[in-house]
């Protein structure tokens, strides 16, 4: 898929759920369980510490993708340009730092990938979308909330900000009417309880709820 495509993809979408700390047989089930309640993007997470490595997290990556084709999978905690090759060779099609480097940036580009790194002032926005980041993921955004969005949204209009932490199907058309392009989520579906015990029910549903309230945001 090229880089067009996964833009529309999460145009359309506008969430994007975060896996960190499945093994893989959890992202398989915990991704199945999440397109069955409508959600299209999910990011898996490399671990800052190696544990797992980096190599593992690419193979989880492979594996997600070749048994679920139509979802839009990239990876996050992106802090390098090797991490970026792995993730290129494992078929993601996105990726999500935690912060502004512009080297990995500017080399998500390069290899044709979509390149989401996160930033909270608008100082490092604005030195992301110069380095040619596609959305910048608002980060932290929990301990800032939907006024400061739109206190930064407003004068950056030409930034396609998400909303990343602190979100959930309750208050995210708020973070929407604010100015986000998307929203990203994580244990608010991918409740570690349901993972330890193989609910998939539940977080379907619970990926069915944000999904809802999406499109209930858009008609708005």
């Amino acid at each position: 898929m090229d880089r067009n495509q996964t833009l529309r993809a999460i145009d359309e979408a506008k969430i994007i759920v975060i896996l960190r700390g499945l093994d893989r047989e959890q992202l398989i089930g915990a991704v199945g369980a999440m397109r069955e309640g409508g959600i299209k993007c999910v990011e898996v997470t490399f671990n800052a510490k190696g544990n797992p490595s980096d190599e593992t997290v690419a193979a989880n990556i492979a594996e997600l993708i070749r048994l679920y084709p139509d979802m839009h999978i990239g990876a996050g905690t992106v802090l390098n340009r090797a991490q970026v090759d792995l993730v290129k060779a494992a078929g993601g099609e996105y990726i999500i730092s935690p912060d502004v480097n512009v080297e990995v940036i500017e080399y998500t580009r390069k290899v044709g990938l979509v390149s989401i790194p996160g930033a909270l002032t608008p100082s490092e926005a604005t030195s992301a979308n110069r380095a040619g980041a596609d959305y910048v993921k608002l980060f932290p955004n929990a301990v800032m909330g939907p006024a400061y969005l739109k206190a930064i949204a407003v004068p950056l209009s030409h930034i396609k900000f998400l909303a990343v932490g602190g979100v959930n199907e309750h208050n995210l058309g708020e973070y929407m009417r604010s100015g986000a392009a998307g929203i990203g989520v994580a244990s608010a579906i991918v409740d570690k309880t349901a993972v330890k015990n193989k609910d998939w029910k539940t977080v379907a549903a619970k990926a069915k709820a944000y999904v809802d309230a999406m499109r209930e945001s858009e008609k708005e």
